[in-house]
């Protein structure tokens, strides 16, 4: 297994974030290079706690803030998307 960036056949909507197992590091999601402010990923978090219906409480406020605004674009994107995916039914 090497390091390198890679391309595949995850699914993954304007946000970024997959909706299905993520078995690469993903560094092409939303686009290669392309990375979001911390702004727009605690945007894009809460949106994937509202869908999951997680309702939040200023403790849990506090480290959705500190997450969007310190980890990496791809520890952000694997995180989020357990959120996402944990709000799906089984398949």
């Amino acid at each position: 297994m090497t390091d390198t960036p890679h391309r595949d056949s995850l699914t993954a909507p304007e946000s970024g974030i997959p909706t299905g197992p993520i078995d690469r590091e993903p560094l092409d999601y939303p686009a290669p290079g392309s990375f979001p402010s911390s702004d727009r990923k605690a945007e894009i978090l809460h949106e994937a706690f509202r869908t999951a219906g997680v309702k939040l409480g200023a403790y849990d406020e506090r480290i959705a803030a500190w997450l969007a605004d310190t980890a990496d674009w791809s520890t952000f994107v694997v995180i989020t998307s357990w959120v996402s995916r944990a709000s799906q039914p089984p398949t």
